[in-house]
């Protein structure tokens, strides 16, 4: 396809696989890769050595561009960016934190730099921080999300019209009909991860997918905006957490109830009852766990059926 996203990455469909926690390893990072899109892996979750080796078997698995998402607030933030660059990985998507900070050290070291925002005032700061592209990503997305909460219809044209560089549209996206939708707001491709969630490449528990498929309409909901604002399933330990914000819990409150390892327990350790289970809107719409290639292809054939049945579209 003649889209800058596929040029600027050298993939075949402008379809990305978002880094998640606890889910994108190497094995889910080179099947979408080995697809056409592009695989990133999730260095959230990831101690250094770990991350060393997820890249380098990432690398045995695929000869095609593939990249690593890297939260900015990471603890071992130094070590990771050490790693990428000494494993020549060509691609890296930062996210939760400044641009400005790495973006300089990675473009010396020739990768292509992505930022993920939640607003055309923080595209615009990726843009001036030297990023090659942003991904939008709107209030439907699961984990991390934006304290202003505008949808991804919303968010879009706004980046679009903020920024020269290349858009990549993530939240509340699954199927080709939603990827046509953000491509006719301005979209040059899109960041996709719920609906890898659900297929076998995945890293998270069974019993994570499993809740996952079976969600339905209103059981996310953005939680923790003192903190990290963070999209989750609903279970026991949401719960407790929108008790808590209710009557007002500060900061120092939140953490203790979140203590430590939340994330893991719930989708890496299959936790449905206490665990943080991150995950977006559009989880009411998977049904089935399928090969990632699959679901490329999936999304790709429904995108060029659905963009061909506009085009044909006698009202038009």
């Amino acid at each position: 396809m003649n889209s800058p996203v596929c040029k600027l990455f050298n993939i075949e469909y402008p379809i990305i696989q978002a880094g998640m926690i606890w889910a994108s390893g190497w094995k889910l990072a080179s099947a979408v890769s080995n697809a056409g899109g592009l695989g990133l892996i999730g260095a959230g979750s990831m101690y250094p050595d770990v991350l060393r080796e997820h890249i380098q078997k990432c690398k045995a698995a695929t000869h095609k561009p593939f990249g690593v998402n890297v939260p900015l607030l990471y603890p071992s933030i130094e070590e990771h960016m050490k790693i990428i660059t000494e494993e020549k990985v060509p691609v890296v998507f930062t996210s939760a934190g400044n641009p400005k900070t790495w973006t300089g050290y990675l473009k010396q070291h020739n990768r292509k730099v992505v930022h993920v925002v939640s607003s055309s005032k923080f595209a615009k700061k990726a843009e001036e921080a030297g990023c090659d592209a942003v991904v939008a990503e709107g209030f439907e997305a699961g984990g991390h999300n934006g304290r202003e909460e505008t949808t991804s219809f919303v968010l879009i044209p706004l980046v679009r019209s903020a920024v020269n560089i290349p858009v990549i549209a993530a939240g509340g996206i699954a199927t080709g009909e939603q990827m046509l939708a953000a491509m006719v707001l301005g979209a040059d491709g899109v960041q996709i991860g719920s609906r890898f969630v659900c297929t076998p490449e995945a890293s998270s528990h069974p019993a994570f997918k499993e809740a996952v498929m079976k969600a339905g309409e209103g059981d996310t909901l953005l939680s923790m905006k003192k903190l990290v604002p963070v999209r989750l399933l609903k279970n026991n330990f949401f719960t407790a957490i929108q008790q808590a914000e209710a009557r007002g819990a500060d900061e120092e409150e939140l953490k203790n109830i979140l203590g430590r390892a939340r994330a893991k327990k719930g989708m890496f350790e299959g936790d449905l009852s206490e665990g943080e289970l991150e995950i977006g809107q559009v989880s009411a719409m998977i049904h089935e766990i399928k090969p990632a290639a699959d679901v490329v292809k999936e999304i790709w054939e429904s995108f060029c059926k659905a963009k061909k049945k506009s085009m044909n579209d006698s009202r038009c």
